[in-house]
């Protein structure tokens, strides 16, 4: 019975130390470990450690006094007491006893960086991060809370460097809220040609706030992809297929239908008739005033046309133009002054007797239109 309770134990006192305790109550591994997750989820929600889980702690060092444990616990007990100094000096005789600790290195991270030692505690935090189950994940929303303070950011970068995974998951934790954006382009690595996740999620963010402008200058600083001077559709010739959406082209490959790149600047698009949808989709990030879509057509387009090349509002989906597909198209739009981001798409609209429509776009340009 006890090798199977020792077993638990060690399986579980780490990832889930209420199990452990219920395995094997008493234990000082378990007692630590639960206690030590007790401080760690009041330390997050900023409340106070109650005198229950000292008491766990206590136990567990009275039954275990070789080990970093009535350290661990005197460091608590200074902290609660006002005397982070005495709780720094308690913590690091808890890592000198037992440098695999993971509890004694974070009590003593998180002590560096209350006391605004950044350069230790973020490289305790790297080192953390490679120790414990789901470290990176688990302290990605602590490395956030620092980032924060421009202070931290050249020690950020040093750790970032060194440990590229806790870095993704700190940025995806960052870029959930669009404030943080220009903290993100601060601490990024240098673009890499692929766009990584916590890009897409600062991107997204910024979109779902009608930040437009912002989105697109974070889309440009991470892909290091610009428009070419005055251009206000990014590759309208259907060429530069590396560039993520939303601000350069999204074609669908579905049941709804097949758009896709062809050489010579034209998009091949069958759509099957079957469904309404979206065949292609730009974000476009056009000023207040009035503007001219042009292109060529080429196929089979319906009577009456079940393809058009639509302008909406990205915020508020109201429909600025609405153009049938026809073998040539010149149609002007007007943007108003609430209208932040534009979406362009290619839609289709199924018709009564469903049959698959073959068409080529080519020669698509939009540009200012004063009237003349």
């Amino acid at each position: 019975m006890v090798v199977v309770q020792n077993a638990f134990v060690a399986q579980f006192a780490e990832v889930r130390p209420d199990r452990a305790l219920a395995a094997w109550p008493g234990n000082p591994r378990a007692e630590l470990w639960s206690g030590l997750t007790a401080i760690a989820a009041a330390t997050r929600a900023g409340q106070a450690v109650g005198p229950a889980v000292l008491a766990r702690l206590t136990d567990a060092a009275r039954k275990d006094p070789l080990a970093a444990a009535p350290f661990l616990v005197r460091g608590v007990q200074a902290r609660m007491d006002g005397n982070e100094d005495l709780a720094g000096r308690a913590f690091l005789a808890a890592e000198l006893r037992d440098g695999r600790s993971v509890p004694a290195r974070y009590f003593l991270a998180d002590h560096d960086l209350r006391t605004g030692d950044a350069v230790h505690g973020l490289a305790e935090i790297s080192i953390l991060s490679r120790m414990i189950p789901n470290g990176v994940q688990g302290l990605a929303p602590f490395v956030a809370t620092y980032a924060k303070d421009r202070r931290n950011w050249p020690q950020l970068r040093a750790v970032f460097r060194s440990n590229p995974e806790l870095a993704a998951a700190t940025l995806e934790m960052l870029a959930s809220d669009p404030a943080n954006s220009d903290i993100i382009l601060h601490l990024a690595p240098a673009p890499s040609g692929t766009q990584p996740v916590w890009a897409n999620r600062l991107i997204q963010t910024l979109v779902a706030a009608g930040d437009f402008e912002k989105a697109q200058s974070v889309w440009s600083a991470i892909t290091g992809l610009r428009r070419p001077a005055g251009a206000l559709v990014y590759d309208p010739g259907f060429s530069e297929p590396k560039a993520p959406p939303p601000f350069n082209w999204t074609l669908t490959s579905s049941s709804l239908g097949l758009a896709e790149r062809q050489p010579g600047g034209r998009l091949h698009v069958l759509y099957y008739g079957q469904d309404n949808g979206t065949l292609a989709r730009q974000l476009l990030v056009l000023k207040p005033g009035r503007y001219r879509l042009r292109m060529r057509t080429v196929g089979d387009t319906g009577s009456p046309p079940v393809l058009s090349w639509t302008v909406t509002c990205a915020d508020t989906s109201a429909v600025l133009l609405n153009a049938p597909l026809a073998p040539r198209i010149n149609a002007s739009f007007v943007v108003p002054s609430d209208c932040g981001g534009q979406q362009l798409e290619l839609r289709g609209t199924a018709p009564e007797l469903p049959h698959t429509f073959d068409i080529t776009v080519s020669e698509l340009s939009l540009f200012g239109d004063d009237g003349a």
